[in-house]
Protein backbone atom coordinates (compact mmCIF):
# COMPACT_ATOMS: atom_id res chain seq x y z
CA UNK A 1 0.00 0.00 0.00
CA UNK A 2 1.40 3.35 -1.19
CA UNK A 3 2.08 5.58 2.19
CA UNK A 4 1.83 8.82 -0.13
CA UNK A 5 1.71 10.50 -3.46
CA UNK A 6 4.89 10.08 -5.41
CA UNK A 7 5.93 12.85 -8.52
CA UNK A 8 8.45 13.05 -11.22
CA UNK A 9 11.61 13.31 -9.79
CA UNK A 10 10.83 10.71 -7.46
CA UNK A 11 13.62 11.56 -5.48
CA UNK A 12 14.63 14.10 -3.11
CA UNK A 13 14.95 17.55 -4.46
CA UNK A 14 18.72 17.89 -4.10
CA UNK A 15 19.41 15.01 -5.62
CA UNK A 16 20.83 14.15 -9.51
CA UNK A 17 20.73 10.47 -10.27
CA UNK A 18 21.10 10.13 -14.00
CA UNK A 19 21.26 6.93 -16.45
CA UNK A 20 19.27 5.05 -13.46
CA UNK A 21 18.73 1.14 -13.67
CA UNK A 22 16.00 -0.09 -11.67
CA UNK A 23 16.33 -3.53 -10.05
CA UNK A 24 14.35 -6.22 -8.02
CA UNK A 25 16.11 -8.23 -5.07
CA UNK A 26 14.40 -9.89 -2.62
CA UNK A 27 11.75 -7.46 -1.90
CA UNK A 28 12.35 -3.74 -2.94
CA UNK A 29 13.62 -2.07 -5.99
CA UNK A 30 17.10 -0.79 -6.03
CA UNK A 31 18.05 2.28 -8.31
CA UNK A 32 21.66 2.48 -9.59
CA UNK A 33 22.72 4.89 -11.30
CA UNK A 34 25.18 7.74 -12.32
CA UNK A 35 25.49 10.33 -10.16
CA UNK A 36 25.76 14.25 -11.44
CA UNK A 37 26.35 17.40 -9.40
CA UNK A 38 24.24 20.55 -8.81
CA UNK A 39 26.65 23.05 -10.80
CA UNK A 40 28.81 20.93 -12.20
CA UNK A 41 30.51 21.39 -15.31
CA UNK A 42 30.59 18.22 -16.77
CA UNK A 43 28.94 14.63 -16.62
CA UNK A 44 29.13 12.32 -13.66
CA UNK A 45 31.25 13.96 -10.70
CA UNK A 46 30.62 11.97 -7.90
CA UNK A 47 30.51 8.88 -6.27
CA UNK A 48 27.94 5.52 -7.03
CA UNK A 49 25.13 6.09 -4.51
CA UNK A 50 21.39 3.85 -4.27
CA UNK A 51 18.36 4.41 -3.27
CA UNK A 52 15.80 1.79 -2.70
CA UNK A 53 12.27 1.42 -1.94
CA UNK A 54 9.78 -1.87 -0.94
CA UNK A 55 7.85 -3.16 -4.65
CA UNK A 56 4.78 -2.55 -2.94
CA UNK A 57 4.91 1.20 -2.05
CA UNK A 58 7.21 3.53 -4.90
CA UNK A 59 6.62 6.34 -2.78
CA UNK A 60 9.16 5.74 -0.36
CA UNK A 61 12.47 5.65 -1.41
CA UNK A 62 15.43 5.67 1.55
CA UNK A 63 19.01 6.60 0.75
CA UNK A 64 21.34 3.35 0.90
CA UNK A 65 24.50 5.25 0.47
CA UNK A 66 27.68 5.66 -1.47
CA UNK A 67 28.06 1.97 -3.10
CA UNK A 68 31.44 2.77 -4.74
CA UNK A 69 34.09 5.72 -4.45
CA UNK A 70 35.44 6.60 -8.01
CA UNK A 71 38.80 7.02 -6.73
CA UNK A 72 38.35 2.55 -5.56
CA UNK A 73 39.21 1.96 -9.46
CA UNK A 74 42.95 1.42 -9.23
CA UNK A 75 43.18 3.97 -12.13
CA UNK A 76 41.48 7.07 -11.00
CA UNK A 77 43.52 7.23 -6.93
CA UNK A 78 43.22 10.97 -7.51
CA UNK A 79 39.37 10.65 -8.27
CA UNK A 80 39.75 13.12 -11.41
CA UNK A 81 37.89 10.83 -13.91
CA UNK A 82 34.21 10.16 -13.58
CA UNK A 83 32.52 6.81 -13.54
CA UNK A 84 29.56 6.70 -16.22
CA UNK A 85 26.53 4.81 -16.30
CA UNK A 86 26.33 1.34 -14.19
CA UNK A 87 24.45 -1.52 -14.48
CA UNK A 88 23.99 -4.48 -11.82
CA UNK A 89 23.61 -7.66 -11.56
CA UNK A 90 23.37 -10.88 -9.35
CA UNK A 91 25.95 -13.65 -10.83
CA UNK A 92 25.47 -17.54 -10.53
CA UNK A 93 27.56 -17.23 -7.21
CA UNK A 94 24.46 -14.63 -5.80
CA UNK A 95 26.98 -12.23 -5.39
CA UNK A 96 26.41 -8.04 -6.90
CA UNK A 97 28.92 -7.03 -9.57
CA UNK A 98 28.65 -3.81 -10.47
CA UNK A 99 29.62 -3.13 -14.38
CA UNK A 100 30.64 0.61 -15.42
CA UNK A 101 32.79 2.51 -17.70
CA UNK A 102 36.00 4.51 -17.10
CA UNK A 103 34.75 8.08 -17.81
CA UNK A 104 35.88 7.76 -22.05
CA UNK A 105 39.05 5.44 -21.82
CA UNK A 106 37.76 3.10 -23.22
CA UNK A 107 37.00 0.27 -20.85
CA UNK A 108 34.95 -1.23 -17.99
CA UNK A 109 35.68 -1.72 -14.54
CA UNK A 110 33.73 -4.47 -12.11
CA UNK A 111 33.12 -4.05 -8.53
CA UNK A 112 31.71 -6.73 -6.52
CA UNK A 113 29.43 -7.11 -3.17
CA UNK A 114 27.58 -9.71 -1.00
CA UNK A 115 24.58 -7.53 -0.23
CA UNK A 116 22.83 -5.14 -3.71
CA UNK A 117 23.49 -1.68 -1.36
CA UNK A 118 26.47 -3.06 -0.20
CA UNK A 119 30.14 -1.53 -0.28
CA UNK A 120 31.11 -2.42 -3.27
CA UNK A 121 35.22 -3.47 -3.47
CA UNK A 122 37.21 -3.21 -7.02
CA UNK A 123 36.75 -6.42 -8.85
CA UNK A 124 39.22 -6.26 -12.39
CA UNK A 125 38.19 -4.87 -15.65
CA UNK A 126 36.44 -6.34 -18.29
CA UNK A 127 39.19 -8.58 -20.53
CA UNK A 128 39.84 -11.27 -23.27
CA UNK A 129 40.85 -14.64 -21.98
CA UNK A 130 44.21 -13.71 -22.61
CA UNK A 131 44.58 -11.26 -20.19
CA UNK A 132 43.91 -7.95 -22.02
CA UNK A 133 41.98 -5.34 -21.32
CA UNK A 134 39.03 -5.20 -23.62
CA UNK A 135 39.41 -1.55 -25.29
CA UNK A 136 43.58 -1.58 -25.44
CA UNK A 137 43.84 -2.50 -28.78
CA UNK A 138 43.25 -1.00 -32.16
CA UNK A 139 40.37 -1.36 -34.18
CA UNK A 140 37.83 -3.09 -30.51
CA UNK A 141 34.86 -1.44 -30.23
CA UNK A 142 34.45 1.36 -27.72
CA UNK A 143 33.20 -0.16 -24.11
CA UNK A 144 30.38 2.69 -22.99
CA UNK A 145 27.22 2.29 -20.76
CA UNK A 146 27.27 -1.03 -19.85
CA UNK A 147 23.83 -2.65 -19.86
CA UNK A 148 23.64 -6.70 -18.32
CA UNK A 149 21.73 -9.44 -17.76
CA UNK A 150 22.43 -12.65 -16.10
CA UNK A 151 20.11 -15.32 -17.77
CA UNK A 152 17.81 -17.69 -16.31
CA UNK A 153 20.26 -20.32 -17.30
CA UNK A 154 23.20 -18.70 -15.21
CA UNK A 155 24.69 -17.45 -18.59
CA UNK A 156 26.05 -13.80 -18.65
CA UNK A 157 25.31 -11.50 -21.25
CA UNK A 158 27.25 -7.90 -21.48
CA UNK A 159 26.09 -5.55 -24.02
CA UNK A 160 27.81 -1.99 -25.11
CA UNK A 161 27.71 0.81 -27.52
CA UNK A 162 28.38 4.72 -28.81
CA UNK A 163 27.59 6.29 -31.43
CA UNK A 164 29.62 9.44 -31.57
CA UNK A 165 32.85 9.77 -32.89
CA UNK A 166 35.09 8.18 -30.25
CA UNK A 167 36.45 10.43 -27.85
CA UNK A 168 39.60 11.75 -27.81
CA UNK A 169 40.97 10.70 -24.58
CA UNK A 170 40.33 6.58 -26.34
CA UNK A 171 41.43 7.23 -29.89
CA UNK A 172 44.43 8.96 -28.99
CA UNK A 173 46.54 5.82 -28.11
CA UNK A 174 43.75 2.59 -29.02
CA UNK A 175 42.05 3.96 -32.21
CA UNK A 176 38.95 2.55 -31.27
CA UNK A 177 35.51 1.88 -33.26
CA UNK A 178 31.93 2.67 -32.52
CA UNK A 179 29.63 0.67 -35.47
CA UNK A 180 26.79 0.40 -32.93
CA UNK A 181 25.36 -1.40 -29.79
CA UNK A 182 27.50 -4.78 -29.10
CA UNK A 183 26.93 -7.97 -27.07
CA UNK A 184 29.01 -10.27 -25.23
CA UNK A 185 29.03 -13.69 -23.14
CA UNK A 186 31.10 -13.63 -20.21
CA UNK A 187 32.67 -16.43 -18.39
CA UNK A 188 31.17 -17.27 -15.06
CA UNK A 189 34.02 -15.13 -13.09
CA UNK A 190 31.92 -12.35 -14.93
CA UNK A 191 34.85 -10.37 -16.03
CA UNK A 192 36.65 -12.87 -18.68
CA UNK A 193 34.70 -12.50 -22.11
CA UNK A 194 33.52 -15.98 -23.50
CA UNK A 195 32.33 -14.95 -26.89
CA UNK A 196 34.00 -11.90 -28.24
CA UNK A 197 32.09 -8.93 -28.70
CA UNK A 198 29.83 -8.70 -32.06
CA UNK A 199 27.71 -5.78 -33.24
CA UNK A 200 24.21 -6.51 -33.69
CA UNK A 201 22.90 -2.76 -32.84
CA UNK A 202 24.33 -1.32 -36.27
CA UNK A 203 24.20 2.90 -36.16
CA UNK A 204 22.15 5.23 -38.46
CA UNK A 205 23.37 4.75 -41.86
CA UNK A 206 24.45 1.56 -41.37
CA UNK A 207 22.84 -1.61 -43.14
CA UNK A 208 20.18 -3.36 -40.69
CA UNK A 209 19.84 0.00 -38.53
CA UNK A 210 16.60 0.66 -36.79
CA UNK A 211 14.10 4.01 -37.84
CA UNK A 212 15.66 5.21 -34.62
CA UNK A 213 19.19 3.94 -34.84
CA UNK A 214 21.61 2.63 -31.96
CA UNK A 215 23.26 5.56 -30.00
CA UNK A 216 24.33 4.81 -26.45
CA UNK A 217 22.60 3.88 -22.97
CA UNK A 218 22.29 0.19 -23.55
CA UNK A 219 19.71 -1.91 -21.09
CA UNK A 220 18.70 -5.38 -21.17
CA UNK A 221 15.75 -7.51 -19.59
CA UNK A 222 13.83 -10.35 -19.70
CA UNK A 223 9.90 -9.71 -21.12
CA UNK A 224 8.28 -13.03 -20.24
CA UNK A 225 10.55 -15.76 -22.53
CA UNK A 226 11.77 -12.57 -24.67
CA UNK A 227 15.01 -10.65 -24.27
CA UNK A 228 14.43 -6.55 -24.44
CA UNK A 229 16.93 -4.14 -25.56
CA UNK A 230 16.36 -0.44 -23.76
CA UNK A 231 18.59 2.39 -25.88
CA UNK A 232 19.20 5.55 -26.61
CA UNK A 233 18.98 6.87 -30.51
CA UNK A 234 20.16 9.16 -32.86
CA UNK A 235 18.02 11.93 -31.50
CA UNK A 236 19.37 11.04 -28.01
CA UNK A 237 16.53 12.54 -25.89
CA UNK A 238 14.64 9.41 -26.43
CA UNK A 239 14.70 5.71 -25.25
CA UNK A 240 13.71 2.77 -27.64
CA UNK A 241 13.30 -0.73 -27.71
CA UNK A 242 13.90 -3.97 -29.81
CA UNK A 243 13.18 -7.53 -29.12
CA UNK A 244 14.01 -11.11 -29.51
CA UNK A 245 13.99 -14.55 -28.83
CA UNK A 246 17.75 -14.90 -28.22
CA UNK A 247 20.06 -12.63 -26.04
CA UNK A 248 23.07 -12.39 -28.75
CA UNK A 249 21.07 -10.95 -32.02
CA UNK A 250 17.61 -11.28 -34.12
CA UNK A 251 16.54 -7.95 -32.54
CA UNK A 252 13.92 -6.48 -34.29
CA UNK A 253 12.97 -2.89 -33.51
CA UNK A 254 9.46 -2.11 -31.48
CA UNK A 255 9.44 1.57 -31.34
CA UNK A 256 9.68 4.60 -28.85
CA UNK A 257 9.04 4.22 -25.14
CA UNK A 258 9.25 7.62 -23.83
CA UNK A 259 10.78 11.00 -24.81
CA UNK A 260 11.80 13.70 -22.89
CA UNK A 261 9.41 16.15 -24.81
CA UNK A 262 6.75 14.30 -25.91
CA UNK A 263 8.19 13.86 -29.71
CA UNK A 264 6.59 11.11 -32.54
CA UNK A 265 3.19 11.42 -29.78
CA UNK A 266 0.68 12.72 -31.71
CA UNK A 267 3.03 13.15 -35.10
CA UNK A 268 5.10 16.15 -33.42
CA UNK A 269 8.80 15.78 -34.53
CA UNK A 270 9.58 19.25 -34.29
CA UNK A 271 12.91 19.67 -31.47
CA UNK A 272 12.03 23.26 -31.23
CA UNK A 273 9.17 22.90 -30.21
CA UNK A 274 8.69 20.01 -27.65
CA UNK A 275 7.06 19.62 -24.83
CA UNK A 276 10.20 20.52 -22.49
CA UNK A 277 13.79 20.98 -22.97
CA UNK A 278 15.62 18.13 -24.70
CA UNK A 279 19.28 16.40 -23.80
CA UNK A 280 20.36 12.93 -23.45
CA UNK A 281 18.32 10.09 -21.40
CA UNK A 282 19.29 7.02 -20.54
CA UNK A 283 17.28 4.22 -18.03
CA UNK A 284 16.02 0.78 -17.91
CA UNK A 285 12.32 -1.33 -17.52
CA UNK A 286 11.10 -2.34 -14.25
CA UNK A 287 8.39 -5.26 -13.89
CA UNK A 288 6.12 -5.35 -10.77
CA UNK A 289 3.21 -8.21 -11.14
CA UNK A 290 1.48 -6.80 -14.04
CA UNK A 291 3.31 -3.45 -14.14
CA UNK A 292 5.65 -1.79 -16.41
CA UNK A 293 7.57 1.03 -15.65
CA UNK A 294 10.37 2.91 -18.01
CA UNK A 295 12.82 5.10 -15.88
CA UNK A 296 14.66 7.70 -17.51
CA UNK A 297 16.25 10.77 -16.58
CA UNK A 298 15.14 14.83 -16.95
CA UNK A 299 17.89 18.05 -17.89
CA UNK A 300 18.21 20.66 -14.98
CA UNK A 301 19.91 23.69 -14.75
CA UNK A 302 20.24 24.73 -18.63
CA UNK A 303 22.37 22.01 -18.33
CA UNK A 304 23.43 18.18 -18.95
CA UNK A 305 25.40 17.73 -16.17
CA UNK A 306 22.47 18.02 -13.18
CA UNK A 307 20.13 15.33 -14.85
CA UNK A 308 17.55 13.56 -12.76
CA UNK A 309 15.64 9.98 -11.89
CA UNK A 310 11.91 10.01 -13.73
CA UNK A 311 9.34 6.90 -14.57
CA UNK A 312 6.64 6.41 -16.45
CA UNK A 313 3.90 3.28 -16.24
CA UNK A 314 3.84 2.15 -19.40
CA UNK A 315 0.97 0.36 -21.73
CA UNK A 316 1.59 -2.92 -23.27
CA UNK A 317 0.94 -3.58 -26.94
CA UNK A 318 -1.76 -6.97 -27.80
CA UNK A 319 1.60 -7.76 -29.82
CA UNK A 320 3.41 -7.79 -26.54
CA UNK A 321 5.53 -4.92 -26.82
CA UNK A 322 5.01 -1.20 -25.30
CA UNK A 323 3.29 2.10 -26.36
CA UNK A 324 4.68 5.23 -25.96
CA UNK A 325 4.51 6.46 -22.43
CA UNK A 326 3.67 10.26 -22.19
CA UNK A 327 6.18 12.27 -19.83
CA UNK A 328 3.89 13.58 -16.54
CA UNK A 329 4.42 14.27 -13.21
CA UNK A 330 2.57 11.54 -11.26
CA UNK A 331 4.86 8.80 -13.56
CA UNK A 332 5.00 6.17 -9.96
CA UNK A 333 2.20 7.76 -8.46
CA UNK A 334 -0.54 4.69 -9.62
CA UNK A 335 -2.70 7.41 -11.05
CA UNK A 336 -3.36 11.10 -11.01
CA UNK A 337 -2.96 12.98 -8.18
CA UNK A 338 -4.87 15.08 -5.72
CA UNK A 339 -7.34 17.92 -6.64
CA UNK A 340 -6.49 19.53 -3.57
CA UNK A 341 -2.80 19.70 -2.13
CA UNK A 342 0.30 21.96 -2.20
CA UNK A 343 2.49 20.70 -4.84
CA UNK A 344 6.07 22.55 -5.54
CA UNK A 345 6.32 24.24 -9.11
CA UNK A 346 9.68 21.20 -9.78
CA UNK A 347 7.64 18.16 -10.86
CA UNK A 348 6.17 20.16 -13.95
CA UNK A 349 6.87 17.65 -16.71
CA UNK A 350 6.16 20.38 -19.45
CA UNK A 351 8.14 23.37 -19.55
CA UNK A 352 8.26 26.06 -22.88
CA UNK A 353 8.99 29.56 -23.55
CA UNK A 354 6.61 31.73 -25.36
CA UNK A 355 5.64 30.33 -28.58
CA UNK A 356 5.73 26.79 -27.38
CA UNK A 357 9.49 27.17 -27.94
CA UNK A 358 12.20 24.39 -26.29
CA UNK A 359 15.05 23.52 -27.82
CA UNK A 360 18.44 21.01 -26.59
CA UNK A 361 19.98 22.32 -23.37
CA UNK A 362 23.18 20.28 -23.94
CA UNK A 363 25.60 22.54 -25.81
CA UNK A 364 23.95 22.61 -29.29
CA UNK A 365 21.57 26.15 -27.76
CA UNK A 366 24.09 29.35 -27.40
CA UNK A 367 23.59 30.10 -23.66
CA UNK A 368 22.45 33.89 -25.03
CA UNK A 369 19.89 32.02 -26.33
CA UNK A 370 18.59 30.00 -23.35
CA UNK A 371 18.53 33.01 -21.11
CA UNK A 372 14.84 33.67 -22.31
CA UNK A 373 13.99 30.54 -21.73
CA UNK A 374 12.67 28.86 -18.17
CA UNK A 375 14.55 26.01 -16.54
CA UNK A 376 14.24 23.83 -13.16
CA UNK A 377 17.19 25.34 -10.58
CA UNK A 378 17.72 25.11 -6.95
CA UNK A 379 18.88 27.54 -3.99
CA UNK A 380 21.43 26.04 -1.85
CA UNK A 381 24.49 24.25 -2.67
CA UNK A 382 24.46 20.35 -3.61
CA UNK A 383 22.95 17.82 -1.84
CA UNK A 384 22.73 20.88 0.96
CA UNK A 385 19.11 22.06 1.12
CA UNK A 386 15.82 19.97 0.57
CA UNK A 387 12.52 21.14 -0.81
CA UNK A 388 13.97 24.32 -2.28
CA UNK A 389 13.90 23.46 -6.26
CA UNK A 390 12.08 25.51 -8.24
CA UNK A 391 11.44 27.03 -11.94
CA UNK A 392 13.60 29.98 -12.71
CA UNK A 393 12.77 33.01 -15.55
CA UNK A 394 9.40 32.30 -16.07
CA UNK A 395 8.93 35.18 -18.47
CA UNK A 396 6.08 36.20 -20.59
CA UNK A 397 3.98 33.56 -22.16
CA UNK A 398 6.47 30.57 -21.00
CA UNK A 399 4.24 27.88 -19.68
CA UNK A 400 4.71 25.05 -17.10
CA UNK A 401 2.38 22.28 -17.50
CA UNK A 402 1.52 19.04 -14.94
CA UNK A 403 -0.36 15.88 -15.43
CA UNK A 404 -2.76 14.86 -14.33
CA UNK A 405 -5.15 15.95 -11.09
CA UNK A 406 -8.45 14.32 -10.18
CA UNK A 407 -10.70 17.01 -9.37
CA UNK A 408 -14.21 16.30 -7.71
CA UNK A 409 -15.99 19.10 -9.57
CA UNK A 410 -16.57 21.29 -6.08
CA UNK A 411 -15.46 24.94 -5.05
CA UNK A 412 -11.92 25.81 -5.01
CA UNK A 413 -9.66 28.45 -4.62
CA UNK A 414 -5.80 28.42 -6.24
CA UNK A 415 -3.04 29.89 -4.83
CA UNK A 416 0.44 30.91 -6.04
CA UNK A 417 3.70 31.18 -4.40
CA UNK A 418 7.24 32.52 -5.78
CA UNK A 419 8.74 35.48 -7.01
CA UNK A 420 7.49 38.17 -9.28
CA UNK A 421 5.00 40.96 -10.26
CA UNK A 422 2.62 39.34 -13.01
CA UNK A 423 0.16 36.87 -13.16
CA UNK A 424 -0.35 33.22 -14.32
CA UNK A 425 -3.19 32.02 -16.01
CA UNK A 426 -4.27 28.74 -15.33
CA UNK A 427 -5.97 26.63 -18.05
CA UNK A 428 -6.45 22.67 -18.74
CA UNK A 429 -5.14 22.94 -21.82
CA UNK A 430 -1.55 23.35 -23.17
CA UNK A 431 -2.74 26.55 -25.65
CA UNK A 432 -4.14 28.15 -23.09
CA UNK A 433 -7.59 28.23 -24.36
CA UNK A 434 -9.32 26.95 -21.55
CA UNK A 435 -8.60 29.00 -18.43
CA UNK A 436 -9.81 28.43 -15.87
CA UNK A 437 -8.39 31.12 -13.49
CA UNK A 438 -6.04 33.84 -12.97
CA UNK A 439 -3.61 34.50 -10.11
CA UNK A 440 -1.40 36.90 -9.59
CA UNK A 441 2.06 36.17 -7.88
CA UNK A 442 1.96 35.12 -4.32
CA UNK A 443 -2.21 35.97 -4.37
CA UNK A 444 -5.11 33.54 -4.86
CA UNK A 445 -8.06 33.48 -6.88
CA UNK A 446 -11.66 31.46 -7.21
CA UNK A 447 -10.98 28.32 -9.28
CA UNK A 448 -13.52 26.38 -11.09
CA UNK A 449 -12.94 23.42 -12.73
CA UNK A 450 -15.11 19.97 -13.64
CA UNK A 451 -14.99 16.82 -12.02
CA UNK A 452 -12.58 14.39 -13.59
CA UNK A 453 -8.52 13.86 -14.36
CA UNK A 454 -7.14 16.92 -16.18
CA UNK A 455 -3.93 18.37 -16.67
CA UNK A 456 -3.08 22.03 -15.40
CA UNK A 457 -0.81 24.64 -17.51
CA UNK A 458 0.28 27.61 -16.10
CA UNK A 459 1.39 30.61 -18.25
CA UNK A 460 3.22 33.53 -17.28
CA UNK A 461 1.73 37.51 -18.44
CA UNK A 462 4.09 39.93 -16.88
CA UNK A 463 6.77 42.40 -17.75
CA UNK A 464 9.89 41.00 -15.79
CA UNK A 465 10.72 37.13 -15.18
CA UNK A 466 9.45 35.26 -12.50
CA UNK A 467 10.29 32.49 -10.45
CA UNK A 468 7.58 29.62 -9.69
CA UNK A 469 8.09 28.12 -6.33
CA UNK A 470 4.32 26.32 -5.86
CA UNK A 471 0.53 26.30 -6.04
CA UNK A 472 -2.34 25.05 -3.87
CA UNK A 473 -5.09 23.83 -4.55
CA UNK A 474 -7.82 24.05 -1.46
Amino acid sequence: MQKKQVFNPFLPLNEYIPDGEPHIFGDRVYLYGSHDKEGGYTFCMQDYVVYSAPIDDLSDWRYEGVIYKKTQDPGNKLGIRSLYAPDVTQGPDGRYYLYYAFDFLGEFGVAVCDTPAGKYEFYGKVHHKNGKVWGKKSGEQFPFDPGVLTDDDGRVWLYSGFETKVPFVASRWHNLRNDGGVVMELEPDMVTIRQEPKVIFPIKGRPGAFPHAFFEASSIRKVGDKYCFVYSSQYNHDLCYAMSDRPDGGFEYGGVLVDLGDLYLDGNTDENHANNYLGNTHGGLLNIGDDWYIFYHRQTNRSSYARQACAEKLERTPGGGFKQAEITSCGLNGGPLKGRDRYEARIACNLWAKGHETGRVDGTNPKKRLEAHPYFTQTGKDRESDGDQYIANMRDGATAGFKYFDFDGTETKISIEGRGEGKFLVSTDEKGENTVAEVPVNDSADFEISAGVHPLYFTYRGDDAADFTAFIIE
